[in-house]
């Protein structure tokens, strides 16, 4: 199990040594906050919403979590490339167990980029409404963390090019991000669009953190920890899978 601890702590380490990578992934979540909170906000509220920073700011708090947790799984394609990916797997311990350390390593930097984006938030103009269901609200962001992590492990694990990681993690995110209530609310929708969203596992921990935090929940905050948690350890699982296969 040292082996969990001791690839937690890389990833800590990693995230602390690079400042370049903290301010970069801080740019394009409150990009979003500032660009859309103010620039929709007076129309959010003529139509009789109140204010789309109260609305939008979980949204975006998820965002910040699913880019840094998804991009944690180029680190499969660095450690390849420098040989220290061989000597992991060639070390006499399951496999599982390496996946675990890296997973929730990369879950954890992700969880503190998530929080670093919600003392922005707040400041931003963003007000807790229920201060007991912060717990709650911590859960689904580190739920939202493994499911992303998860999928960066999975994708890390399939290719070799890693020019082509970026690409393929932009070609996720976004339409995940875009089609899970993040900056429009999902009570109403019907038809096609309801169902993306309802397949989207992303939408249970955008509507988790929204009903935790401000808003309440369009789903149910039992439905969205279920559905939400289904996903990320079933993603789990198909990473440990893939990540079992790599030869090195």
């Amino acid at each position: 199990m040292s082996i969990i601890y001791i690839l937690w702590l890389r990833q800590l380490k990693r995230y602390v040594r690079s400042r370049a990578r903290i301010f970069a992934s801080l740019a394009q979540p409150l990009l979003f906050l500032f660009a859309m909170g103010f620039g929709f906000g007076p129309t959010y509220a003529r139509a009789g919403n109140g204010n789309y920073i109260e609305f939008l700011a979980p949204g975006i708090v998820a965002m910040a979590i699913l880019f840094t947790a998804m991009f944690s799984g180029i680190e499969i394609l660095w450690d390849r490339q420098f040989g220290f990916l061989k000597e992991m797997l060639v070390a006499p311990v399951p496999r599982i167990y390496i996946v675990l350390g890296r997973t929730l390593g990369g879950a954890t930097v992700a969880v503190i980029q998530g929080l670093i984006v919600f003392t922005v938030c707040t400041i931003a103009g963003f007000r807790i409404q229920n201060y007991a269901l912060i717990p709650v609200a911590a859960a689904f962001m580190f739920l939202i963390a493994m499911l992303f992590t998860a999928i960066g492990t999975i994708v890390g694990s399939l290719i070799e090019d890693m020019q082509a990681f970026p690409l393929i993690m932009n070609f996720l995110v976004m339409p995940m991000f875009f089609f899970s209530g993040a900056i429009f609310p999902v009570g109403n929708l019907t038809g096609l669009l309801h169902v993306i969203l309802r397949l989207n596992p992303l939408t249970y921990g955008v509507d988790g953190l929204r009903g935790a935090l401000s808003h309440g929940f369009a789903f149910g905050m039992a439905p969205d920890l279920l559905l939400l948690g289904i996903a990320a350890f079933s993603l789990l699982a198909i990473g440990t899978y893939f990540f079992s296969r790599i030869q090195v």
